[in-house]
This record gives C-alpha cells, sequence and structure tokens, in this order.
C-alpha cells in the first residue's frame, strides 16, 4: 500500500514537472519573437536618440564593427561589444557609437552608448543602464536632466583634455547638487571612449560594412532585380 501511494506521488510530481516544462518551453518559444524585437527598439531608439535617422544612409543595428578584445577593459566592457556605424550615401563612415561602463558610479557600473563624429566631437551620450540614487545620481538619464546633453559638440581639444573633469575637480563639467561621484565617473569614461577613438580612428573609420548589414540588405537587392 505504501509503495503503491509513493509510486503514485512520483508518477504526479513527475507529470507535474512535465507539464511545467512543456509550458515554460511553450512560453520561451512564444515570447521570444516580441522580446527580440522590443529589445532590438529600444536599441534603435537609444542608438537614433545620438545620431538622428538623417544623418545616415545605413541600418545602425546590423552595420556594426566589433571592438578587439585587448579594449574591453579599456572600455568597461566584460563581455566585448560592436560598434554601431552611421554611414553616409556613399559608404563613408560620418559617425560611430561605441558602448562602454562606467565602472565607478556611486552605486555601481554605468553602462552608456557615446556617439562620436568623424571629427572627433561627441554627437551624444546616452546611459542605457544605472543603479544610481533616484533624484540625485539618476539625473544622467535625458528624461530626468538634460545634463547629458552638455557632452554634444564637445571633444578632447574642447575644452581640452586636461579639462575633462567635474568643477569640483578643477574642470569643465557641471556637477549634480549633492551628487558628484555619479558625473564623475560619466566625464571620465566619455573622455576615456574618446581617446579610443583617437587612438584608433583610422581603423575605426575605415571599417567595411559588417556581413549581417549585407546579410539584411541583399534580400531587398534581390527583390528589386525581380522587379
Amino acid at each position: 500500500m505504501l509503495k503503491r501511494s509513493i509510486g503514485s506521488n512520483a508518477a504526479i510530481l513527475a507529470l507535474f514537472a512535465l507539464v511545467t516544462a512543456g509550458t515554460l518551453a511553450v512560453t520561451q518559444i512564444t515570447t521570444r519573437e516580441p522580446i527580440e524585437r522590443a529589445i532590438r527598439e529600444a536599441a534603435a531608439k537609444a542608438l537614433l536618440e545620438i545620431i538622428p535617422i538623417e544623418r545616415h544612409s545605413n541600418d545602425l543595428l546590423v552595420d556594426t564593427y566589433p571592438i578587439p578584445k585587448q579594449y574591453w577593459a579599456m572600455l568597461g566592457l566584460r563581455q566585448g561589444g560592436d560598434i554601431n556605424l552611421a554611414r553616409e550615401g556613399d559608404g563613408t563612415i560620418d559617425a560611430v557609437i561605441i558602448p562602454t561602463v562606467a565602472p565607478d558610479g556611486y552605486s555601481g557600473p554605468i553602462q552608456m552608448l557615446v556617439g562620436v563624429n568623424r571629427d572627433g566631437t561627441v554627437a551624444g551620450v546616452r546611459v542605457t543602464s544605472h543603479a544610481e540614487t533616484p533624484g540625485l545620481g539618476d539625473k544622467v538619464e535625458v528624461k530626468k536632466s538634460d545634463w547629458i546633453l552638455s557632452f554634444n559638440g564637445t571633444s578632447l581639444e574642447d575644452p581640452g583634455r586636461d579639462m575633462w573633469k567635474v568643477e569640483k575637480d578643477g574642470g569643465a563639467f557641471d556637477q549634480f547638487t549633492g551628487a558628484t561621484i555619479t558625473p564623475r565617473a560619466v566625464v571620465n569614461q566619455v573622455r576615456t571612449v574618446l581617446d579610443f577613438v583617437a587612438e584608433h580612428q583610422q581603423e575605426i573609420f575605415s571599417a567595411p560594412v559588417s556581413k549581417r548589414a549585407v546579410e539584411v540588405e541583399q534580400p531587398q537587392d534581390n527583390q528589386g532585380e525581380k522587379n
């Protein structure tokens, strides 16, 4: 009797586990595409805020250049990343968007995208993820404050590399009232990205069209030939 009861319970648990696993699998399959689409749309929105669509003729999301592993640490990237390339109609790269992470935010790492024009000026900066204090450090978000827009048009020459610090440290950039660590971390990391681009300008701005970008555009070209 006891063995029969144990066996019955085991069968019920096994069935329950099977049904649960099946439900999770179905859920994952049915939600994967909407999730991926949402992620793509969010990424596209951030990229286009930095480099508007009228400034490029390619798909920023797929025309990318992988960051060499030896530069991951410099940019704060533990698992690497891709540089998004903005091309003009003739294929010339006019600007790039580089992922980077400031490791020394007040409450942890601050993930950012930094756009850099061919002439070395900042096209724009957006914070994509952080854990900074609401009402203080979260002013790095463009929806909370326009502080992040103060980087637009700046470069290593303007205001000068030695001035790439917050005002409290003798630099040219404002800090937040009651919060210095967060803006200091962002300013330092944006400057690091500019250093990276300046050091590898020729390599970055002569990157070939990525294989993925070619594959995405190929079906459109073929369709045009058929018509």
